[in-house]
C-alpha cells in the first residue's frame, strides 16, 4: 500500500486499529473475518516473509511472527502490518498471500507510479483520491491488468487478468470468451 509521506503516519495508526478488529479463527465462526492459511507449507513461508520484513528494518505496527494469542496449533497467521516499507524489502517485493499489510511512503505521484510499477507483477492495483480525474491518469499509467478506483468492485462483465509474471490472458466479459476460440492464418494462399 503506497501512501503520501505526509500522511504515512496517520496510515499506520488507521491500519494498526482495523488490524485489531479482524477475527481471527474458525472460518464458519461468528464475526471471524480470516480463517487458516492453506497449508504447513504456505504458514511457514508467510512467517518466514514476517521474520524478513523485520529483519530488512521495516517497522513492526503491529502483529508479528507466530500464530495469534490464544491459538496453539493450525496454521492461523496473526495480521500483520509493517510501515517504513521501501520497495527494495522483500515484503515489498514478494507476493505473500496471507494477513501481512506492507505500507510504503512516496513524496510525490511520480514516485508512486515508479513503485507501483517496478514489481514482476501486474493482477491488479488501486487507486483511491479525492480527484477522480487525478485517479484516472494515475491509473492509465499502472501496468496492471485491473484498476480499481475509489474502491470499486469486481465487474464480470469487464476483461480479468494479469501483465507481467501475473499471467497472460483475460478471463469475463468478450475477451474471456475470445480465449476459447481457435485462429488460424493460411500463409502462401492463393485466390481462385
Amino acid at each position: 500500500m503506497l501512501v503520501p509521506e505526509s500522511r504515512h503516519a496517520e496510515a499506520l495508526e488507521i491500519a494498526k486499529a482495523t488490524a485489531a478488529q479482524v477475527k481471527v479463527g474458525d472460518p464458519f465462526g461468528e464475526g471471524t473475518v480470516i480463517g487458516p492459511v492453506v497449508s504447513a507449507t504456505q504458514f511457514e513461508k508467510i512467517q518466514g516473509l514476517i521474520r524478513k520484513g523485520i529483519a530488512e528494518g521495516a517497522t513492526l505496527v503491529t502483529g508479528g511472527p507466530g500464530r495469534p494469542e490464544g491459538f496453539t496449533r493450525g496454521y492461523y497467521v496473526r495480521p500483520t502490518v509493517f510501515g517504513n516499507v521501501r520497495n527494495d524489502m522483500t515484503i515489498a517485493r514478494e507476493e505473500i498471500f496471507g494477513p501481512v499489510l506492507s505500507i510504503l511512503p512516496y513524496r510525490n505521484e511520480e514516485e508512486a507510479i515508479r513503485i507501483a510499477n517496478d514489481t514482476p507483477y501486474g493482477l491488479s492495483g488501486y487507486v483511491s483520491s479525492g480527484d477522480l480525474d487525478r485517479a484516472r491518469r494515475v491509473a492509465s499509467r499502472l501496468r496492471t491488468g485491473n484498476v480499481h478506483l475509489n474502491g470499486a468492485g469486481a465487474d464480470f462483465a469487464a476483461p480479468f487478468g494479469g501483465y507481467k509474471q501475473s499471467g497472460n490472458g483475460r478471463e469475463w466479459g468478450a475477451f474471456g470468451f475470445e480465449e476459447f476460440l481457435e485462429v488460424k492464418a493460411v500463409l502462401g494462399y492463393q485466390p481462385s
